[in-house]
């Protein structure tokens, strides 16, 4: 059980879920410019990233990655791009001040992407330099109601390597609704260069999306996409 003294937070967290959770229901995209050619120049850069499940200890599951992308707090998050593999995705800027004001992260970037099978998944990064900007999201769907499920899974990358990431199915029976909504969320922490200082900063790489069939089958839509920006582990 959590500590009593962390009501408060859990009570901030709250009144914030809703206006975050909320936008993670897949809609219409309007006609949007697809910038073709996909991810240039990024992997001849040589660009390396160490990943891991948490972000304030190394865990057994951190493994280097090749990105196809820049993923540093020295590079601007908002320019990796909109066309990725079969993606094709939509900046949505966030709204809600009060999550500006409880995380005050250094970059914020999110936005809905579109499979050319018509599936939606939401991608959220979240950089920072203080822990401030960090919190599990298993926390904001908990404040807010909805139960839930937590594991890790294993992603498989082009070359038959494999990165670990955190992921939980949620579920809430909202009034109106004759079924209750589901999420699943998968996410993983990135860092710079394996000594992990805080102060090169950290970026929260987390995926959304209703779930699909079967968990096995929303799991490898966020593979699939995870795979469009990421190369290999070791």
């Amino acid at each position: 059980m959590r500590n009593k003294n962390n009501l408060h937070s859990f009570v901030i967290v709250a009144l914030l879920a809703a206006g975050i959770l909320g936008v993670y229901v897949p809609r219409m995209m309007p006609n949007i410019v697809n910038l073709g050619g996909g991810i240039k120049g990024a992997e001849e850069d040589g660009l390396t990233y160490v990943v891991d499940l948490d972000y304030w200890q190394k865990t057994d599951r951190e493994k280097t990655i090749s990105s196809r992308a820049h993923f540093d707090l020295d590079s601007d998050l908002n320019e990796i791009p909109l066309s990725i593999g079969e993606w094709q995705g939509e900046d949505v800027p966030q709204t809600n001040q009060e999550v500006q004001i409880l995380l005050d992260p250094e970059q914020y970037v999110r936005r809905l992407y579109k499979h050319a099978d018509g599936q939606y998944i939401w991608l959220s990064l979240i950089g920072g330099r203080s822990s401030k900007a960090f919190h599990a999201p298993d926390i904001c769907y908990d404040a807010d109601g909805w139960q839930y499920n937590l594991n890790s899974k294993a992603f498989t990358l082009n070359d038959g390597s494999k990165i670990q990431a955190l992921w939980l199915e949620a579920q809430k029976q909202k009034e109106g609704q004759d079924t209750p909504t589901e999420h699943v969320v998968s996410y993983f922490y990135i860092f710079p260069n394996q000594d992990r200082n805080l102060a090169d900063g950290i970026v929260l790489f987390k995926l959304t999306s209703n779930r699909l069939a079967t968990i096995d089958e929303t799991l490898e839509l966020h593979a699939d996409f995870v795979r469009s920006l990421f190369d290999q582990a070791r």
